[in-house]
């Protein structure tokens, strides 16, 4: 395993990270399988473990305390928050009200008294940055959070984040936790750049692109995958964007086969490899997805490799650019571009 600082931190944590996602009800796993994964991934030297309240309605956050009990101080936990817990109005956002009380609910199912990281899973554009910076920052005062970071956010707002921190003498984000992958590289035109400048560090999150770089996806095999589950849409091949991903698979398999790699060593080493990125959060549903995953933990790809990636994804260019999670509001909501 590799290690890197985590931004300005002086944190160090390794570049493949534990994505608890599919813990709980969405991936429909155990309490033995994640204490299975979580022992397996630790003794690894994985020390970085990210989960959400929002992942399974907190289950997974319950499930990861239950996994860590024991070893809290050896491990840099993070968790999420913003994103709704329910269908009350105010249960979600970046308000203080909203905060104060999401984190104490996320701190009561890890069973621990801190995160390492707290970070704010989607921007709110309802609230001002001044509202939700001092909320952190007194968090962080209190004890209870160490440092805390953004989530998806748009170049722009971690721009106007920073400002503001420095404008209200405030902490400030200290990471940012984006999509990136061989077939979504539209961070590295805009997102990249910016936490580099203010020395960000970078958790990337689907570096196998919901499955599509996990070597189970290919031409002419039925595409059976929990993620294509529930989210038929996107793993549906008649539609352009997903022929595109399936068509630079095809293409990035040959790749891997020539350099002697699996698909998943070619997608996670490709995402370690930028130097604008800290590490890759892998989000495994089994110990076997585990176990496959964690041979990419020393997996350094030459750069003949990386051009041949290069010609078949352009540097910057999402293949799928409509599933993007940091759309600006007014291209979603027509009212908000119109007077």
């Amino acid at each position: 395993m590799q290690y890197r600082n985590l931004g300005r931190t002086g944190v160090q944590v390794s570049t493949l990270a534990l994505g608890a996602m599919n813990f709980g009800k969405i991936g429909r796993t155990t309490q033995d399988e994640v204490t299975a994964i979580v022992d397996a991934a630790l003794g690894a030297g994985i020390n970085l473990i990210d989960t959400a309240d929002v992942y399974s309605g907190g289950e997974s956050e319950e499930m990861v305390g239950r996994a860590i009990a024991g070893r809290r101080e050896d491990i840099v936990l993070a968790t999420k928050a913003s994103l709704p817990m329910g269908d009350e109005r105010n249960h979600q956002g970046g308000s203080r009200r909203w905060l104060v009380t999401a984190l104490d609910g996320s701190l009561r199912r890890l069973g621990v008294d801190h995160v390492d990281l707290y970070q704010v899973h989607r921007w709110d554009p309802r609230t001002g940055d001044e509202e939700t910076l001092s909320a952190l920052t007194d968090l962080q005062r209190a004890g209870k959070i160490r440092y805390f970071g953004s989530s998806t956010f748009p170049a722009y707002r971690i721009v106007q984040a920073q400002w503001a921190a420095r404008e209200h003498h405030l902490s400030r984000y200290v990471t940012e936790q984006p999509s990136y992958s061989i077939l979504q590289r539209g961070i590295e035109a805009h997102v990249l750049p910016v936490t580099e400048e203010y020395g960000l560090g970078v958790l990337a999150w689907s570096p196998l692109a919901s499955g599509w770089l996990s070597g189970a996806i290919r031409e002419g095999r039925e595409i059976t995958s929990n993620r294509s589950a529930f989210m038929p849409q996107r793993f549906d091949t008649t539609v352009p964007a997903n022929r595109a991903r399936l068509e630079a698979v095809e293409r990035l398999a040959e790749v891997a086969d020539e350099a002697g790699l699996t698909m998943i060593q070619l997608a996670l080493g490709f995402v370690t490899a930028h130097p604008g990125v800290t590490g890759a959060l892998i989000g495994p549903r089994t110990p076997g997805h585990l176990h496959s995953q964690l041979a990419a933990a020393d997996t350094v790809l030459s750069a003949d490799v990386l051009d041949a990636i290069d010609a078949i994804v352009a540097p910057g260019t999402d293949l799928a650019a409509h599933e993007k999670n940091d759309t600006p509001p007014a291209l979603l909501d027509p009212s908000l571009r119109r007077r």
